[in-house]
């Protein structure tokens, strides 16, 4: 995914731009970026890759390579940005988060009447980012170029614009899928993904912005270039997963959403009388533990951390390149407790189960350490299809997620036919995919949140939601 952090003030802004764009490395692996506009020297800019050292490593001697009372800045997990392109509009930094599903296409098309090219990466894959501002350009401004973007797109995009007079444009994605907050101090404005980056700057929040809305701002003013659409789609994982505990969405509060969500289901478990005899619950970190105190409060079961990761060294199990790679690194990083193990019937609450890989290794691990039992419950339902919006579950196929291959092989093709089935624990097929899940992976028991469950812990019309992992739904 990605998220990024853009400032225009009175003052020089690298400092702000640092930290704000730093607090959003939750977001993303691959990419830090930073691009500022000073008077006197125009655009600037830095990227460096930050797959195996944090971005505040990779940037920490920009105070003295940048300078600039305008700047952005970008965590990206795949594309290196923000770019500076010269063009018909003007010469401009840019950054984008999202995905470009039909870039392809886009880029044929493109290429087709143009006469222009395109700088290729290694294997010959396009930056999407260059690829949105080429859309962009087509355009005699920013505001139609921006509107003719994302309605090409197939996917989303949020867009961030550095101008070459130290303006920034920020504009949200067309059906709002991520979120864009305005902030503002006695020196200026920002443009943030993440709201506690602002808060945590010294910002107030002016306004988040609606579905299409697209602002520009400057030291002084933030001023509305497009209004919002009345049609949303935001990403409901931004509070099950993806979204950083202390950020609020449409006015919702992730830790808090999560809190909620974990209750629900523990009420879910009780009307069925599941989980009547656990010693401890626990939430598989970090996501994870917010849900499983709101389960153990909700249940009244005592909550534990019954293993702790080591974070010192290894702050995220993803880093490596290679599947092995990354399922060793989550399990060197797991340290059992065994006073909350050994003889232990355990619950744990995960944030979701997508292909399930390291969760095993998980389960596996605390057998090895002498739990008696180990249940399992997932904060969000069966995930049935590849999210193609925000590329959130890394998943190029629907096959890849475990529902779908346990239905494979359940009954074939066949059972895709009856997703809503599956997806719903109280019919033959919906225990049956459940039983095999739990067998595959040696869990006790499984059971996932409710569709209903999750919509009523974020608390925004489902017309809002963007569901469609769940239940195919655009």
């Amino acid at each position: 995914m990605g998220g990024f952090f853009g400032v225009v003030s009175h003052n020089d802004a690298i400092a702000d731009v640092f930290f704000g764009t730093d607090y959003h490395s939750h977001l993303g692996t691959r990419r830090g970026g930073i691009a500022a506009w000073d008077k006197e020297l125009g655009l600037q800019r830095e990227i460096h890759n930050i797959q195996n050292s944090p971005f505040r490593t990779k940037f920490e001697k920009v105070f003295d390579e940048m300078q600039g009372t305008s700047a952005i800045g970008c965590i990206s997990d795949f594309d290196p940005q923000p770019l500076i392109i010269s063009s018909n509009l003007g010469t401009y930094a840019i950054c984008v988060i999202g995905a470009v599903t039909n870039a392809k296409q886009l880029i044929d098309n493109f290429l087709s009447f143009s006469g222009g090219h395109f700088c290729a990466m290694t294997g010959g894959a396009v930056n999407s980012t260059e690829l949105v501002a080429a859309l962009i350009n087509q355009k005699s401004d920013f505001v139609d170029g921006i509107k003719f973007a994302q309605k090409e797109i197939k996917g989303s995009a949020n867009i961030l614009i550095l101008k070459d007079n130290g303006a920034v444009i920020a504009a949200r994605d067309r059906l709002g899928r991520l979120p864009i907050l305005v902030g503002k101090n006695e020196n200026g404005y920002c443009v943030t993904f993440e709201s506690f980056a602002s808060m945590k700057l010294g910002y107030a929040d002016v306004k988040e912005l609606g579905p299409g809305e697209i602002v520009e701002i400057t030291a002084d003013s933030c001023e509305q270039l497009a209004a919002p659409g009345k049609k949303k789609r935001i990403c409901s994982f931004l509070w099950s997963y993806y979204g950083y505990p202390t950020s609020t969405y449409e006015g919702v509060n992730v830790e808090m959403m999560r809190f909620k969500n974990g209750a629900i289901m523990a009420e879910n478990d009780a009307k069925q009388c599941l989980s009547t005899d656990i010693d401890y619950v626990g939430g598989v970190p970090d996501s994870g533990i917010p849900h499983a105190i709101g389960y153990a409060n909700a249940s009244r079961t005592p909550y534990a951390r019954a293993f702790i990761k080591y974070t010192p060294t290894w702050s995220r199990s993803f880093i490596p390149a290679s599947q092995t790679e990354r399922n060793r690194v989550a399990k060197m990083k797991q340290i059992p407790v065994h006073d909350f193990i050994k003889d232990k019937k355990l619950l744990f609450v995960d944030d979701s189960i997508v292909r399930g890989t390291q969760l095993k290794e998980t389960v596996d691990f605390l057998y090895d350490n002498g739990a008696k039992e180990v249940h399992m419950r997932s904060a969000c339902p069966p995930i049935m299809y590849a999210c193609k919006y925000l590329n959130f579950s890394r998943a190029t196929n629907d096959n890849e997620l475990i529902a779908r291959r346990v239905i494979l092989e359940l009954e074939g093709e066949e059972g895709f036919n009856h997703i809503d089935e599956y997806t719903d624990s109280s019919t033959e097929r919906g225990q049956k995919l459940r039983k095999a899940i739990a067998e595959k992976f040696n869990f006790a028991s499984l059971e996932f949140q409710t569709l209903e469950g999750i919509i009523k812990a974020i608390g925004i019309d489902e017309c809002e939601l963007c569901t469609y992992c769940w239940n195919g739904k655009e």
